[in-house]
């Protein structure tokens, strides 16, 4: 049998990083974000050699074990081993071989989520396969335990929780791993102004989220005020967006995306650099009035709101960097599965 599974990537609007520990335990944390039609994707087919066959098509990257409970950590295709090793200690399955093959729209370090949806995908994949009784939530929280704890891999929570949800979000962040998501009723014809206007924009580089976010975490620890601060500014301007998206004041949008973009930079020094300066006041200067770097920052992808027709001219301006628009429409969905 042939088990599947697809996850939305998903686009931060507002309050990026106050997810992250140990700011959201101490202050709480919140976050605006919405999916988009990129997916990362699963697929574990039961195979009758008693081998562990795992392969990622979209790196170019595959390993084939004999089978066993446990698979070595190495740097080759750790999240799918993870996910295997926690599955295996936690709802151990009889000894049968099996192939784990994924693929992700969109390139690692591209600040769309894409490790934790990959792993939100695998996790599903697996529940699938397995019949867990595994809602959204438990879901999300054993994605992230994976990640964070199991990997030890650097970062924020919010987007197991938007890869398992779908959809447009504001969620709050508390200590001791407590997530509420809060689904938005958008009016459709916001949102399909929102998806008109806003210019998902790739840079041609990606970036190593992990050293951003621990200096993000440890500006936290040593009580950098100037960090925290836009912190605090940026949980405001997720609580901004989420007014000026429910009421309709679509013209806020850029404004409120252009407040975050000068806060974002304080969090921490590999935020920001030249190139994304450069492309940020292009886009600014050719009718867009704001934006922001998706994820962490330092690379990958970024948004820009576009009012009017200026989208197009936006586009002609950023050409000089090399870059690209990406074509995306809104996603309602979350995680799904199916078995073939």
């Amino acid at each position: 049998m042939i088990h599947r599974s697809k996850a939305p990537l998903r686009i931060g609007l507002a309050g990026g990083g106050t997810d992250v520990s140990p700011y959201c335990d101490e202050f709480g944390g919140a976050i605006l974000n919405a999916t988009i039609s990129l997916n990362a994707y699963a697929t574990i087919e039961e195979i009758e050699e008693h081998k562990i066959i795992l392969e990622a098509f979209d790196r170019d990257e595959k390993e084939i074990f004999e089978w066993a409970t446990m698979l070595p950590l190495n740097g080759h295709l750790d999240l799918l081993k993870g996910v295997y090793n926690r599955i295996q200690k936690d709802y151990p399955f009889e000894k049968k071989g099996i192939k784990l093959s994924t693929y992700v729209d969109a390139p690692a370090g591209s600040g769309l989520g894409t490790s934790s949806t990959l792993v939100v995908a695998i996790v599903g994949a697996f529940a699938e396969m397995l019949q867990l009784p595994l809602g959204e939530y438990d879901i999300a929280h054993y994605a992230y335990d994976i990640e964070r704890k199991d990997l030890q891999l650097a970062g924020g929570r919010q987007d197991q929780y938007a890869a398992t949800f779908g959809g447009v979000n504001f969620m709050e962040f508390y200590s001791d791993d407590k997530v509420i998501v809060n689904p938005l009723r958008i009016r459709q014809r916001y949102l399909d102004e929102l998806e008109n206007n806003l210019l998902l924009y790739y840079t041609s580089t990606s970036r190593e989220s992990a050293k951003i976010i621990e200096e993000q975490s440890q500006n936290v620890v040593k009580r950098n005020q100037s960090s925290i601060e836009a912190m605090h500014q940026l949980k405001e301007q997720a609580q901004l967006m989420k007014e000026a998206l429910l009421k309709g004041q679509l013209e806020q949008i850029g404004h409120i995306l252009d407040i975050g973009f000068e806060q974002k930079r304080r969090m921490a020094s590999g935020i920001n650099n030249q190139l994304i300066d450069d492309i940020y006041y292009a886009a600014k200067s050719a009718g867009a009035t704001g934006g922001k770097i998706s994820g962490a920052g330092g690379g990958g992808f970024m948004i820009f709101y576009c009012p009017g027709n200026t989208k197009y001219k936006v586009i002609q301006a950023l050409e000089q960097f090399g870059g690209k628009p990406h074509n995306y429409q809104f996603t309602k969905h979350g995680l799904k599965t199916w078995t073939v």
